[in-house]
């Protein structure tokens, strides 16, 4: 007990006195960065050298201009401490470490979920790993702080507490309709449309596509509605979540009124402005959709998967198991969400009305956009839009686009809880306290889910803290022509998403970046006309949009990815392996048919009526009929 003892107390004298955030700054070998200064009025020439740390100048500046604060352009070539002095005063002191380490958690994480197929190990230790980087590469250190520093701070921020709390709601409200009946009703219902395994999948599809309004809503409520229908036509989770999946982020990345809109036109307007240009950032993104390639094929890809009925690599496995065996989950695997346990199975003799799980369903759809349009009316500023000179489209989705929908989220999954229960009371098919124990349970049934999201999060603080997507854009730096930009963006913005699981964070990354650079490179260059000039320039601002929502999609540490698994009630390293090679099938379709052409002038409707061509082609050349 005692060397325990002493052991523990040696551990926690390596922890370091200070948190990331109070502590000494670090940088990354290869990038250029820009350290701000405050100079001396009483001098009329400021010098200032950095040092690396064996004391040799790196790099001097000199200026004849008196000022308060200089702007210093850096570039550290080689990993250990620096300093920057003025005369013998030391300004600064700044860590440096190898830039390829940043892109390491995330493909530490990344491998081991698919070799593992433990997704929380995978995860935790891709945190481990990068805050042991961190954190002077100091294992202990990271052990101790990824729990404080990251996975404790990970639910601090007020959207992703909201997230997690409309995820659990809404599992509570799946509780209660579960154990009062509605969802064996609804699944009757549904069943006479959906009568067979090819039925099954397109209702599933066009579902995805009728919840177009927050990636997050379509993913809960198609999955949990459509996962007893699937269930009982044999069609595996797998096939199920990706249906899910892949309804979900490229829709609202493609809706003209969703969650997204407003955000993506704010990036778009500001980049605009920066440049000069007074072009109206709406009709931009209209002009950009022909070209959001990505999207638009991942969802024929899910038409004409669910129409044909042929599959290829994991997904053809998974189906020919729950068609042959009657397993719609892989042995062994441990699903998301357990919601077809006893506690909430509807006892025997329970009337199955349908109408019990469909008004708290769209109770749910009601708030959400209700409430989409009253916290985005409030806060959109009518005279600042020029609001009375926008079409009716314009004014809806600046109003949508300006909502707070993590608030109305969560009102939106409590409310339809609070209808379930009270449909179940009302009508005595259960108790009060029956029915509050039902939405308990519910609850408890998302805990791995809600373990698995906040990891995630945790793991996407990392790649922030170590600046993995500045790596990416740096590392491919000077590779640019004119004609290559789309395709090259296409490709940043999905290796970006695929490695943090966030496409908002890519897009807030490239978009100022990319926007200028397809704008000005084009045009000096001659040989290109105006109209391919702007060919070019709109690709590129759908490839980031595209390539933004490819990590969104697929990604195993993307919440979208994780809440698909959840919602379908899947194993999630399973979703993910059966998922990939659809998606990269569609990102390989993008780049072949879409932005290399594009990146020559060809209109965006010939890439897509190409791109599906090849994909039916392909698809009935190597897919096979379960």
């Amino acid at each position: 007990m005692q060397r325990i003892l002493l052991l523990f107390l040696f551990l926690v004298q390596l922890l370091p006195a200070q948190s990331l955030h109070n502590g000494q700054p670090f940088y990354l070998t290869g990038i250029e960065y820009t350290l701000q200064v405050t100079g001396s009025d009483s001098v009329q020439v400021q010098e200032f050298t950095l040092y690396d740390s064996r004391d040799r100048t790196v790099q001097s500046f000199k200026f004849d201009t008196v000022s308060a604060g200089y702007s210093l352009p850096v570039t550290f070539p080689h990993p250990g401490n620096y300093k920057l002095k003025s005369g013998q005063r030391i300004l600064s002191k700044v860590r440096i470490i190898p830039g390829w380490l940043s892109i390491i958690p995330p493909l530490l994480a990344i491998f081991l979920a698919l070799l593992l197929r433990q997704v929380l190990v995978a995860l935790f230790a891709g945190i481990w790993i990068g805050a042991t980087i961190i954190f002077n590469y100091n294992p202990f250190s990271g052990f101790f702080l990824s729990l404080s520093e990251y996975i404790g701070r990970a639910i601090a921020d007020p959207e992703r507490a909201s997230i997690l709390i409309f995820s659990l709601a809404l599992g509570g409200m799946v509780g209660v309709i579960s154990k009062s009946g509605g969802t064996l009703g609804i699944v009757e219902k549904l069943s006479r449309f959906a009568s067979n395994r090819k039925r099954g999948q397109l209702v599933t599809w066009f579902l995805g596509l009728l919840v177009f309004f927050d990636d997050y809503a379509n993913t809960l409520i198609v999955g949990n509605t459509m996962r007893p229908l699937t269930d009982r036509l044999k069609i595996s989770r797998e096939k199920l979540s990706y249906l899910v999946d892949s309804t979900a982020a490229p829709v609202a990345n493609l809706a003209v009124i969703s969650t997204w809109i407003g955000y993506e036109l704010g990036l778009i307007s500001d980049s605009l402005q920066h440049l000069g240009l007074s072009y109206n950032s709406y009709i931009i993104f209209f002009q950009t959709i022909p070209f959001n390639f990505y999207p638009i094929l991942t969802l024929v890809l899910g038409l004409v998967i669910a129409l044909s009925g042929r599959d290829f690599g994991a997904m053809y496995k998974a189906e020919k198991r729950a068609v042959d065996e009657g397993q719609v989950i892989r042995p062994g695997a441990v699903p998301l969400a357990d919601l077809n346990s006893k506690e909430l199975s509807a006892a025997e003799g329970v009337p199955l009305r349908w109408y019990n799980a469909l008004i708290p369903i769209l109770m749910v759809i009601f708030t959400t956009l209700a409430g989409l349009w009253i916290t985005g009316w409030q806060s959109t500023d009518f005279l600042a839009m020029n609001f009375d000179s926008m079409t009716l489209l314009q004014k809806i989705s600046t109003v949508i686009g300006n909502a707070d929908s993590f608030a109305v989220l969560m009102w939106s999954s409590f409310s339809g809880g609070l209808a379930a229960i009270l449909l179940a009371v009302g009508q005595k098919i259960l108790k009060l306290e029956e029915a509050l124990e039902a939405w308990v349970s519910g609850i408890k049934a998302m805990v791995m889910a809600a373990l698995i999201l906040t990891m995630a999060w945790s793991i996407g603080n990392i790649c922030h803290d170590l600046q993995t997507a500045e790596y990416v854009i740096a590392a491919t730096k000077g590779i640019l022509s004119a004609h290559w930009l789309p395709v090259l963006t296409f490709t940043i913005a999905a290796v970006i998403s695929f490695s943090t699981g966030t496409s908002w964070g890519t897009m807030a990354i490239l978009t100022p970046i990319v926007i200028p650079l397809a704008y000005q490179l084009p045009l000096s260059d001659t040989a290109i006309s105006q109209s391919g000039a702007w060919t070019i320039f709109i690709s590129s601002i759908a490839a980031i949009l595209a390539g933004s929502t490819f990590g969104d999609h697929c990604s195993p540490i993307s919440d979208t990815t994780i809440m698909s698994s959840m919602a379908s009630g899947s194993d999630h390293i399973d979703h993910v392996r059966t998922q990939l090679p659809y998606a990269l099938f569609a990102a390989l379709l993008s780049v072949v048919t879409g932005y290399i052409p594009a990146g020559y002038g060809l209109p965006g409707y010939i890439s897509l009526l190409a791109g599906t061509a090849v994909m039916i082609l392909l698809l009935w050349w190597r897919g096979r009929k379960v």
